[in-house]
C-alpha cells in the first residue's frame, strides 16, 4: 500500500540504485536477463526503514502516554464542583471549606506564603491559573505579585488570591499591614491587582480594619465600572511573613444583585 509523507521527496532523492551482478561469463539472452532482474526483490532504502520504525515508536509512545495519563486531582479540575471534594464549612451552612496546602501553589511549596482559608458555595469550580501568573517561574524570590488560586461561578462571580512580596511595599522585614500604611495607601499600590487593569481612588467606596486572632486585615468595597475583573469588587488584605496576601471577590452588573451577600460572606471568611 502506497504511503504519503512529507519526507517522501527526500527519500526519493536519496534512493540508491539496485546493485547488479557482474559476471565473467556470457550474458544471458535479453528476455531472460529482464525476467531475472524483475524477480529479484529490491532492498528498502535504509532511511525509509528507519523513518518508518521511528514513526511507529513515536505513535506508540504517544498512545501509551494518553492511555496511562492519570486524571487531574479534583482540586485542579476546572469542571468539578468544589462541593464534590471539599468538606462542609462547620460554621457556615450551605458552604464548603477551602484551606490551601503546599500541593496547591508554587509559593506555598516554596514557603513564601502562609496557608490561607475561606469558604465557597459548593457549586463553584476552581479555575486554572496561567503559569506566567502563578509565580511558578520566579519562586522563591518573586519581585512582582502573582495569583495563587482562582474559583468562579458563571452566575455568581469569581474570587482569587493575589500575593505580593512584602519588599515591594516596604523595606521593613516581617512588617505588619499597619507598618505598610493606611488602608488607602495599600489599595493604591495593589488596586490594579483588584481590577485587572487600573485603579482610581474615586472607585473606593468603603474601607474597614479588623483584627482576628491577632492578625490585622484591611477590607475594601470598590465600584469599578471599567475593571476587567468586574464592575463590583470586594477585597481583603493582610501581611504575614514576607508576603502581603490580597483576597478579591468580583462580579459584573448582572451577577451582583443575586450574589452580593454570597460574595461578602466569602470575603469575610478569608483568613491567613
Amino acid at each position: 500500500m502506497a504511503s504519503s509523507s512529507v519526507f517522501s521527496p527526500l527519500f526519493t532523492s536519496l534512493r540508491l540504485p539496485v546493485p547488479t551482478a557482474i559476471s565473467c561469463c556470457a550474458s544471458p539472452p535479453q528476455g531472460v536477463a529482464s525476467a531475472v532482474h524483475d524477480a529479484v526483490p529490491r532492498p528498502v532504502p535504509p532511511l525509509v526503514a528507519v523513518a518508518s520504525h521511528r514513526r511507529e515508536l513515536v505513535l506508540g509512545a504517544a498512545l501509551t502516554a494518553v492511555l496511562s495519563r492519570a486524571p487531574l486531582p479534583p482540586a485542579q479540575a476546572r469542571e468539578v464542583e468544589v462541593g464534590t471534594y471539599l468538606p462542609p464549612a462547620p460554621s457556615n451552612p450551605g458552604f464548603v471549606f477551602f484551606r490551601a496546602t503546599p500541593k496547591d501553589t508554587p509559593a506555598l511549596r516554596a514557603g513564601n506564603v502562609e496557608p490561607y482559608e475561606f469558604i465557597l458555595p459548593p457549586t463553584w469550580k476552581q479555575a486554572r491559573v496561567a503559569n506566567i501568573l502563578s509565580g511558578n517561574y520566579c519562586q522563591p524570590k518573586c519581585a512582582e505579585p502573582w495569583v495563587e488560586v482562582k474559583f468562579e461561578d458563571e452566575k455568581q462571580g469569581k474570587v482569587q488570591v493575589v500575593a505580593s512580596p512584602l519588599i515591594r511595599l516596604t523595606n521593613k522585614p516581617n512588617a505588619t499591614i499597619q507598618d505598610i500604611g493606611s488602608p488607602e495607601r495599600l489599595i493604591a499600590s495593589l488596586g490594579p491587582f483588584v481590577t485587572g487593569n487600573t485603579f482610581d481612588p474615586d472607585e473606593l467606596v468603603d474601607t474597614n480594619v479588623e483584627n482576628v486572632d491577632g492578625q490585622t486585615y484591611y477590607s475594601y468595597v470598590l465600584e469599578t465600572p471599567l475593571a476587567l475583573t468586574g464592575s463590583h469588587n470586594l477585597a481583603k488584605a493582610t501581611a504575614k511573613g514576607s508576603t502581603v496576601v490580597l483576597f478579591v471577590a468580583s462580579a459584573n452588573d448582572k451577577q451582583w444583585p443575586a450574589s452580593e451577600k454570597v460574595l461578602k460572606a466569602i470575603v469575610d471568611s478569608f483568613q491567613v
